[in-house]
């Protein structure tokens, strides 16, 4: 994979028009043009393997946590909207909440993955979105920790592809309890969509085998950020 290659995306082998891919909201547009250049100048934000997206259909982004900051690390270098999974109680939070509402955040329990988070998430995939999923369920620092099976009930069901993606360096750009953000370089490492072979083996293995299966896939990316 290399570093700052356009986002291209496979060949369509059919001959059906293109999806016609959701645009990002205004809001997330006005994050994207703040943060972009602190991102790129004060944490020297490095990204590997973008053409490894699909850019004509949605798609699963299972990621690392290492930060507050993850989601704007890994989609403030793309030019397609994410709606991530997050924790229903950001809903309630004042400001939090309504910024959640308008960039399409999906909520989810902490205790189960509901069957109306999986719809809306379905939904958002038909629509062309990429939908991103942080499977430890809290922040971690360093290499990513034991992954929660629950997000499998997702996976299983979509027909889309399923990208493992690794945060190297956003837990020492902003750690737990950190006010500002330091100047750290972070990379994001976006891997190969599971292969046929593989998201067979999701199938068929239990749910714990198989959480630990793609995360190897992150941890391997995120080695490979490591010391790139």
């Amino acid at each position: 994979m290399t570093s700052e290659s356009e986002q291209t995306g496979p060949t369509n082998e059919t001959n059906s028009p293109p999806q016609a891919l959701p645009r990002r909201a205004i809001l997330w547009l006005l994050i994207h043009a703040v943060l972009y250049l602190p991102f790129r100048l004060w944490c020297r934000t490095v990204v590997i393997g973008r053409e490894n997206i699909d850019n004509t259909r949605g798609g699963i982004f299972i990621v690392n946590h290492q930060s507050f900051l993850d989601p704007l690390f890994v989609g403030v270098r793309l030019t397609r909207p994410l709606a991530y999974l997050a924790r229903d109680s950001l809903f309630r939070i004042p400001f939090i909440g309504w910024v959640c509402r308008l960039t399409h955040v999906i909520p989810i329990s902490r205790t189960a993955f509901r069957a109306s988070s999986i719809r809306t998430a379905m939904d958002r995939l038909k629509q062309g979105f990429l939908v991103g999923i942080y499977p430890e369920g809290t922040r971690s620092s360093g290499a990513p920790k034991e992954f929660r099976p629950g997000f499998l009930a997702l996976v299983r069901r979509a027909e889309v592809p399923v990208y493992p993606v690794a945060v190297v360096g956003a837990d020492r750009a902003m750690p737990r309890n950190a006010w500002f953000i330091r100047p750290v370089r972070v990379t994001v490492v976006y891997g190969k969509a599971l292969t046929a072979e593989q998201r067979q083996r999701l199938m068929d293995n239990d749910a714990k085998a198989s959480a630990a299966e793609i995360r190897g896939m992150v941890a391997r990316l995120y080695e490979e950020g490591l010391y790139a």
